[in-house]
């Protein structure tokens, strides 16, 4: 989905000590951070709901450790984005919050 709306893959499951990072992309100059998260019930809330403020340290972390093993896209502009999948009336339902969280 990201792909169809222009994003470019640089890697899939990003390890490090601090964690995993499932995707990491390009959107234009832009270096993206993006956390998919699945839920097969919203009966707890939505998978975008389950990005923790604890999480979202975890992520900024190791996308911390990320831009100091790949250095040349330190000086890039980022954002953290959430990709939510649920399962809704007619199938799976996909929301992509942009910017759903920032590194401070």
């Amino acid at each position: 989905m990201l792909c169809r709306r222009g994003l470019r893959t640089l890697t899939r499951n990003y390890l490090c000590r601090s964690g995993e990072i499932d995707l990491v992309m390009l959107d234009g100059p832009v270096l993206v951070f993006v956390e998919v998260r699945y839920r097969q019930s919203d009966r707890y809330g939505s998978g975008a709901d389950s990005v923790t403020p604890a999480k979202q340290r975890r992520i900024v972390s190791a996308a911390r450790q990320f831009l100091g093993r790949y250095p040349d896209h330190g000086q890039r502009p980022s954002r953290f984005d959430v990709v939510s999948i649920g399962q809704g009336a007619a199938g799976a339902e996909i929301s992509w919050i942009r910017s759903a969280f920032d590194a401070g």
